[in-house]
């Protein structure tokens, strides 16, 4: 037994040495030809299959290319923690990147404990309700979602995922691979436009991403912001409704009666829609009853004056109501999430919009129907644009101003949305009504210059660009398209009825991606104002490209 033993050792060892041979001629089975001398003499020795860069290519991108790639250790946390750095693009940034690149910052100033921290479900609501503001005021979803990340990124809750539809918010936090995911959600139910709260609501934001407020603190700005009502009455509202219709129906040629009649219409369209919303009526139907005072004021216009002078005053009452009614908000913000790459909430928002304009034209070809029977024929080719330069640039200012309080914005960005508003009707006429260029064109230029300047006053103010953005495009709107797109449908020529609708829809089209074009430029090309270090650059929001 015991020689049997010492013979199955020594073949072990025989077989052991064997494996061991075959492992080494598989490590050197790659044989140098003959003829071509070795590069060092440890290559001839020990052979391997170590990689070695090539002579005459660099092992990194030279200094001009650094930026255009992502480091092997992630983004610096000195660049993306910038403290003069907005928000905004800090968070664009981190949100983009994947989860294993983002830095996590050192946090001062938080009076919770520092070992716990504060509990997870209370950030993840407080992060949700933030949103929920922004969301309902009409703020872009790639804006949300980065409020949504600084929030709960500034509470220590760094693998966080938001996600932002256009009725549903919800935010995903892993502690670790192996700890369950806790998910918190809510609905937007309603939504309404008073940018004096958007304003605080990024105030509130600015302050918890410094580290200047605790959990507790952000709650009860949260709830203030609540309470707070809107800084202008119902009564105000109608009465810059009648304003910005007025100065409306100057930009397409009307004199002081037209803008008295456009206004009274208007006013009576907006005190139709409050009744019918306190009544619960969905908000289609509050477009129709506010689309139909002025049309009906412009068919009475025309069964009292039965020349072209009564189809000159209708045309431009009618043109001059339907300034305050089309959802340039809506179309901007639908645009702007398609662009970034949100085509859920951008599809939901641009539906919005087309109901919107269903239930305006709606009420206009039902007052223009009846007009008809009555005996009122309103001639389609009788409104024209009349060039009165400093009449309609104080038209359009006026115009402007008046979306401002119908947005409920604060007064300190009144005067800078007013003159956005004259610039882009400045831009707009001396390319439409001088340099005789196309529409579509001239407005597609105005629009890139008011997000532009929007942009702009954003960053300096460090708050969002849409009191700067949204009632400065009020002049550019299509309203006279729309009008003659109507009144053809309405008589029976659906030829031309439908170009007119097709101007309207490309005009419309051309100011919402001007808008966004001028902000994504302000974005890439300037600095923020006493920031040295160069902004940090977002990930491409498109997922595809093109196969």
């Amino acid at each position: 037994m015991a020689g049997e033993s010492r013979a199955n050792g020594v073949g072990a060892e025989q077989e052991a040495d064997d494996v061991r041979q075959l492992s080494d001629e598989t490590h050197s089975a790659f044989v140098r030809p003959s003829g071509v001398p070795a590069t060092h003499a440890y290559e001839e020795d020990h052979p391997s299959s170590e990689f070695a860069v090539p002579e005459g290519l660099l092992a990194s991108p030279p200094a001009e290319f650094a930026n255009a790639f992502t480091p092997p250790d992630g983004i610096p946390v000195g660049v993306l923690d910038k403290p003069g750095l907005p928000w905004q693009d800090r968070m664009r940034t981190m949100i983009r990147m994947p989860l294993a690149e983002r830095p996590a910052p050192e946090r001062v100033g938080r009076s919770e404990n520092e070992e716990s921290g504060p509990p997870v479900p209370r950030v993840l609501d407080l992060t949700l309700r933030i949103g929920e503001l922004l969301l309902a005021g009409g703020e872009g979803a790639e804006d949300v979602e980065a409020a949504m990340f600084a929030t709960a990124h500034a509470f220590g809750l760094d693998r966080c995922e938001p996600t932002v539809t256009f009725t549903l918010l919800s935010i995903t936090h892993q502690p670790s691979l192996v700890d369950d995911p806790v998910t918190l959600s809510r609905t937007v139910r309603r939504r309404g436009t008073d940018y004096t709260r958007l304003a605080g609501v990024f105030r509130l934001v600015t302050d918890i991403t410094s580290g200047d407020l605790t959990l507790e603190e952000s709650y009860r700005r949260l709830a203030d912001m609540r309470r707070n009502r809107h800084p202008f009455s119902k009564g105000a509202l109608s009465l810059a409704s009648g304003l910005l219709s007025g100065a409306g129906s100057v930009l397409v040629g009307g004199d002081w009666m037209v803008f008295l009649l456009a206004a009274a219409g208007a006013i009576l369209g907006d005190r139709l829609a409050w009744y019918f919303a306190g009544r619960g009526l969905p908000e289609f139907y509050q477009f129709v009853a506010a689309a139909m005072p002025p049309a009906a004021i412009g068919a009475a216009v025309v069964l009292a004056e039965s020349d072209v002078t009564g189809d000159l005053l209708a045309g431009a009452v009618i043109t001059g109501g339907l300034y305050a009614l089309i959802p340039g908000r809506a179309l901007v913000a639908a645009v702007h999430d398609g662009l970034t790459g949100f085509y859920i909430t951008a599809s939901a928002r641009l539906l919005e919009a087309v109901y919107l304009i269903v239930g305006i034209v709606c009420g206009v070809l039902i007052v223009l129907y009846v007009a008809g029977k009555l005996g009122a024929r309103l001639d389609p080719e009788a409104l024209h644009h009349q060039q009165r330069a400093e009449i309609q640039l104080f038209a359009a200012m006026l115009l402007a101003l008046a979306f401002c309080v119908l947005l409920q914005q604060e007064r300190h960005t009144v005067l800078l949305a007013t003159l956005n508003g004259g610039v882009a009707w400045l831009v707009y006429g001396a390319m439409h009504d001088v340099g005789k260029l196309n529409p579509v064109a001239a407005t597609f230029a105005a629009a890139g210059l008011v997000g532009l300047f929007g942009q702009l006053a954003s960053r300096y103010q460090f708050a969002s660009s849409l009191p700067y953005v949204t009632a400065a495009i009020g002049p550019l709107l299509p309203g006279s398209a729309t009008y003659f797109g109507l009144l053809n449908i309405a008589q029976g020529n659906v030829g031309p009825g439908i170009e007119n609708i097709a101007r309207a829809i490309a005009l419309a089209l051309a100011i919402a991606i001007g808008v966004n074009l001028g902000g994504e430029l302000a974005r890439l090309f300037m600095k923020t104002p006493g920031v040295e270090t160069p902004l940090p650059g977002r990930r491409a929001a498109k997922r595809t490209r093109g196969f």
